[in-house]
């Protein structure tokens, strides 16, 4: 019996200067009936571009692919070729037989249509069905991935729905026709562990209810240990490694596959140094070092011993959901309730927990982002004296916007596109009056690029032309130019690559040593926060779930739901 899917030398070029570059070179896989097949790679490798390829998507820039997409069911009587067929053809395939589940879901669903209407929309031209007969399948669809309240989520608009609730209406869409193929393109980045982990456990209910295969994309190798049977892994275009996924992930043989594995953090350990996939390069002899309990206890013990550099006390930030028709506000949620904490200089102090907690509300409040109901933010200065920084004025506070600077979750959205990045470097340099000339500033914006890896030939670069680990060090080089005593990291890894990932976790951790950085990390990937964090606070719906050491919270806590972020870390 033929494979449900069977790939053969696929080929696929894309046009570059001078002609076209290779992206994906002699690829051959196969799909079957029931299976769930892992892509792992970095950016770049061709996971997203091979997904797209049996869809038919490629964008125009691309060549006409070569090589065999062989797709056999038991409705049809020999393979078919999804690369032969006619484009007046395809569309009784794509959507129907093979759907697809694309990265962002903000991105991948209209933004002016109401949730319920696309999904529907899509039952009704591929079913030929009545509309009131689509809306009721499609509220049908929306029970069956386990949406809340379906008749709401039908009327709202993307906007209105979070980002596990926009999956699983994409979800929903994917699977409404009854595929026999689901491709699934990073359906969990970006997501909490908690949220994440109910995705995975709807695709495999699934799967198991539908008998559909799938062809999971992913870069986070604990996700692809949850959900899938075999692995294949790319490197720039070629399959470097395929079998079982365990034989893969416990055994890996190639030097490539070994350095993807060895870049994913553990929340049962922490070492002096991330390995990295050159680590395993030929002629490399890296060897991990792990910091041990006792290491750790003395260098938590060191930094408390200092006066705190910053103090939090009752924090609460309120944001109005209401006005009247006076437009004056009525009604308020509370993001943060009367959080407490200090920060003590040189510490990497963690802010942990699922979307909408408050960790970013703390960390925009800190630096006068957003405005706080009542509370402190008590701030030493360099002379030693405590100032309160929301009573200062916006002209008494600026000399201390320097000292707390923060680098965004998304660094393309926090980079002009029309500056060239040495600019953008230079520019907060100018505005603070740093230095006393044009020319010593942008000496300084390169030296800025080459501490953070980059060289400097890219200052006159634009954003788009690099990748997004190399964009999220231009963020943290413009944070540096101000030389902040603070830097506050808002989600910075989680969409990133694990091999990219890597680097940039050993980046922050030698600028900590050499610059004596005090951060405050926000993340919701509680393996991260073990290998970066001197002590985490996790919290929930505002509040403070519970505070302490890394060791403390993950081998002794006995509260309730930092136990359920554990258990929902995949992989581990």
């Amino acid at each position: 019996m033929h494979p449900l899917l069977e790939i053969k030398d696929l080929n696929i070029d894309f046009q570059a200067l001078g002609g076209y570059r290779r992206v994906v070179e002699g690829l051959s896989l196969h799909l079957n009936k029931g299976e769930t097949l892992g892509i792992v790679g970095e950016s770049g490798s061709g996971k997203s571009v091979t997904a797209l390829s049996i869809m038919r998507l490629l964008p125009g820039s691309a060549g006409k692919p070569t090589g065999q997409i062989l797709f056999a069911t038991e409705k049809e009587p020999a393979p078919v070729d999804l690369l032969s067929l006619p484009e007046t053809t395809m569309p009784a395939y794509r959507g129907a037989r093979i759907s697809m589940i694309f990265q962002e879901p903000m991105t991948s669903l209209n933004p002016v249509m109401r949730c319920g209407q696309q999904v529907a929309e899509t039952i009704q031209h591929h079913l030929g069905i009545s509309r009131e007969k689509a809306r009721l399948e499609t509220l049908r669809m929306f029970e069956r991935v386990k949406l809340p309240a379906p008749e709401r989520i039908f009327d709202a608009y993307p906007h209105h729905l979070s980002g596990g609730q926009k999956q699983r209406v994409m979800i929903a869409m994917a699977t409404c026709c009854r595929p026999d193929i689901l491709i699934a393109d990073e359906p969990t980045t970006a997501l909490d562990v908690t949220v994440q982990k109910g995705i995975l456990e709807l695709m495999r209910s699934l799967r198991e209810e539908d008998g559909l295969a799938m062809l999971f994309i992913s870069h986070d190798l604990g996700v692809v240990a949850e959900i899938c049977d075999r692995v294949a892994v790319m490197q720039a275009g070629r399959i470097v490694e395929e079998g079982p996924v365990d034989r893969i992930l416990r055994a890996p043989a190639h030097p490539y596959t070994r350095g993807l594995v060895a870049s994913r953090p553990s929340i049962h350990r922490k070492l002096y140094r991330m390995p990295t996939v050159q680590d395993f390069l030929p002629k490399s002899r890296f060897e991990p070092r792990l910091i041990t309990r006792e290491d750790m206890y003395i260098r938590r013990t060191a930094l408390q011993q200092q006066p705190a550099l910053l103090q939090i006390n009752h924090l609460a930030v309120r944001y109005p959901i209401y006005k009247n028709w006076l437009g004056q506000p009525a009604a308020w949620i509370g993001a943060v309730n009367g959080v407490s904490f200090d920060v003590y200089p040189g510490e990497t102090f963690g802010l942990a927990g699922e979307s909408g907690c408050g960790k970013t509300t703390i960390g925009r409040a800190i630096t006068r982002l957003a405005d706080i109901s009542s509370g402190q933010i008590r701030y030493r200065n360099a002379e030693g004296e405590v100032l309160d920084l929301p009573d200062l004025s916006e002209e008494d506070f600026r000399p201390y916007r320097r000292d707390l600077q923060m680098v965004f979750q998304d660094p393309y959205a926090s980079l002009n596109p029309r500056m060239r990045i040495g600019d953008a470097i230079v520019e907060p340099m100018e505005v603070h009056s740093i230095h006393d000339s044009g020319r010593i500033r942008r000496e300084k914006a390169v030296e800025l690029l080459e501490t953070v890896g980059l060289e400097a030939d890219h200052f006159r670069r634009y954003p788009h032309e690099f990748s997004g680990g190399q964009r999220q060090r231009i963020c943290i080089a413009r944070a540096l130019a101000l030389t902040p005593k603070i830097l506050i990291c808002d989600e910075i890894v989680s969409s990133l690559d694990v091999s990219v990932q890597a680097t940039v976790l050993n980046l922050l951790m030698e600028l900590q040593e050499k610059l004596g950085l005090t951060y405050i990390f926000i993340s919701h990937d509680l393996s991260v926060m073990r290998q970066m964090c001197d002590r985490i606070m996790v919290m929930r719906r505002g509040e403070v779930a519970d505070v302490g050491s890394p060791e403390y919270l993950f081998e002794e806590s006995d509260n309730h739901y930092v136990r359920e972020l554990i258990a929902a870390v995949p992989g581990q």
